[in-house]
This record gives structure tokens, C-alpha cells and sequence, in this order.
């Protein structure tokens, strides 16, 4: 029998890097993520293949069971090991799955292209947590490391107010309807950015992040009940700044945007992936002509509206 698990994407738009610290965020799921489908087989092995959103193949891969349960690496594929630590802890935490079985034969399919960045490790990981019938967040600490947002959204429907408070996952379902959210777009910056490397980097320069973590709450809040397009991008500018001065970096809006007529943000790790844009004319003509073909409306990419 064919069992079929699936996970949301994400976005953070408030409080990336300060979350891992104890700041409260402001994450979203997607209407993207990725579905995974496991069949049991006599086979002896995992035959484990991943598509991408066009439907190639990015990973295909023969694993021993013998392998994951001894944690041993396949020096196929940096991809490869990633999967094999991944299932290891699985296994670690829930060894009746592997424990005896003749095979498996399992797919995954993303329906977002995944350099997007829209999590394609946290829904594989949350999907093999389903599957394995073990807590995500202890999965995701012991095989991949973050801050946990992302396995959130994997698994909630809404809005989130995400926060680590004592090292313990906090997640509380909001509602978020912006009347304005017909000038809200999210738009892909060309490249995807590496999170581990953008945390370390950010856990350089982080400094006495106490004095700033309430900051980013009450920003965090101001997002949330932002009541017009003007008030949002306000709170979004204070927010760009106050992490410009953290990690040393300039705001995408004045590296990439200066002649922008609206607001720009970076979302999660800065320099890659996808920034929010706020607008009241449809910036997609602006974008194109800087050479950002991939631009979507709020509501063609957030899961719900409530």
C-alpha cells in the first residue's frame, strides 16, 4: 500500500536570523511544498527518487536499510548523505520502520522549482517525521539544525507567530488578511542562498542580540496589524535597518533596488532567494526589466487568507 505524506513551504517575512535567538516572527506558508510517496517493496534497499517541480529528476539514489541504521554515507552526493543522516536520526527515533523491512520504493516531488528556497529540506524533513511518526522539530535539531519556523509552516495551515522560548518550538496561528494585500509580491532574487552559511555568519556579528530582539517584536507586531500599504512598509524599513546594522550588510532595496517606487525586504537569509516587495502599482514590469522574471502576488503564493 501506497502511503502519501505532504508538507507547506515557507516564508519568513519578519525576524530571520533573530528567531534562532529568541525573537518572535511572522511566518507564512505557501500554496508550494513538496508531497512524499512510500511504497513497500521486496526489494532489500530504498529506491529513493526526487523531482523537481518540472518533474526531472534531481535525485536518484540506491540506499542499503543496512546503511541508515549504521549512518553510513554513500559518497555518492553531498544530497545523498544529507538523506542518509536525515533517515539515520528517523531511525533513531522511531527504529520500528526499518527494523526487519524488506524495502522501500519512495518518491518525492516538489511544486516549487527548488532553488526557490522555499523549503525544500524542511517539507522532506517534516514528511519523513510523518512517516516515521516522530516529533519534526527533534528530527530537524538532530540531523539539519535552524531555528524550526520552517517546520512550522510545514505543518500549519495559517499564519504563525513563531518564537524559541527556552529552546522549545512556540508556534501560535494568526490571522493575517491584509485589506492591501493586492500590493504585496514576492519576488526571486536569481539565486538561492545557503542558510547555514548565512547563520554563521550572522552568529559573527550578532553581538548583544538581547538589546535587539525586543525591537524585532514590536516590529514584528506593527507588520502584523499594519491597517495600509504605508504603515507596513514603514514597519518593514525600520525592520531592514535594524538587520542591516546587525549583519553588516546593505538592505536588498539599496544594493539591488535604489530607483525602486515602493519598498523592498529580504526574507530569510539575505542575498538570496526571495525579497517582498510593497507597492501600489504592480511592480512586475520593474522587475522584469531588471532581469527578476519570477514574480508572484500574495495570494497566488500564500497558502490562506484569514
Amino acid at each position: 500500500m501506497k502511503k502519501t505524506f505532504y508538507s507547506n513551504g515557507k516564508l519568513l517575512i519578519t525576524g530571520e536570523y533573530t528567531v534562532l535567538d529568541g525573537a518572535k516572527a511572522l511566518a507564512l506558508p505557501t500554496k508550494f511544498g513538496q508531497n512524499l510517496e512510500v511504497e513497500v517493496t521486496e526489494s532489500g534497499i530504498i529506491n529513493w527518487t526526487s523531482l523537481d517541480a518540472d518533474g526531472s529528476v534531481w535525485l536518484k539514489i540506491e540506499i542499503s536499510i543496512y546503511d541508515v541504521i549504521n549512518s553510513i554515507q554513500s559518497g555518492a552526493s553531498a544530497e545523498a548523505n544529507t538523506l542518509i543522516r536525515i533517515l539515520h536520526h528517523a531511525h533513531l527515533a522511531n527504529p520500528d520502520v526499518l527494523t526487519g523491512a524488506a524495502g522501500f520504493e519512495i518518491t518525492t516531488n516538489l511544486t516549487f522549482p527548488r532553488h526557490w528556497g522555499l523549503g525544500t529540506s524542511s517539507t522532506l524533513i517534516n514528511n519523513i517525521a510523518q512517516w516515521f511518526s516522530i516529533d519534526a522539530f527533534v528530527l530537524l535539531a538532530n540531523s539539519f539544525g535552524g531555528s524550526g519556523y520552517d517546520i512550522a509552516c510545514a505543518q500549519h495551515d495559517t499564519p504563525i507567530i513563531y518564537s524559541l522560548q527556552d529552546s522549545l518550538p512556540t508556534v501560535s496561528p494568526v490571522s493575517y488578511n491584509p485589506a492591501f494585500a493586492n500590493d504585496i509580491y514576492f519576488v526571486y532574487l536569481n539565486q538561492k542562498q545557503n542558510s547555514r552559511d548565512a547563520i554563521a555568519a550572522y552568529r559573527e556579528h550578532r553581538n548583544d542580540i538581547k538589546t535587539i530582539t525586543p525591537h524585532i517584536d514590536a516590529l514584528t507586531n506593527d507588520v502584523l496589524l499594519a491597517g495600509d500599504t504605508n504603515t507596513l512598509a514603514s514597519a518593514l524599513e525600520k525592520h531592514e535597518d535594524l538587520m542591516a546594522g546587525i549583519l553588516g550588510i546593505a538592505p536588498a532595496q539599496e544594493r539591488l533596488f535604489p530607483d525602486f517606487g515602493g519598498t523592498v525586504k529580504s526574507l530569510g537569509a539575505w542575498g538570496g532567494d526571495f525579497v517582498m516587495a510593497v507597492a501600489e502599482e504592480n511592480p512586475t514590469h520593474y522587475f522584469k526589466n531588471k532581469g527578476y522574471e519570477t514574480v508572484i502576488a500574495y495570494r497566488d503564493m500564500i497558502l490562506q487568507l484569514v
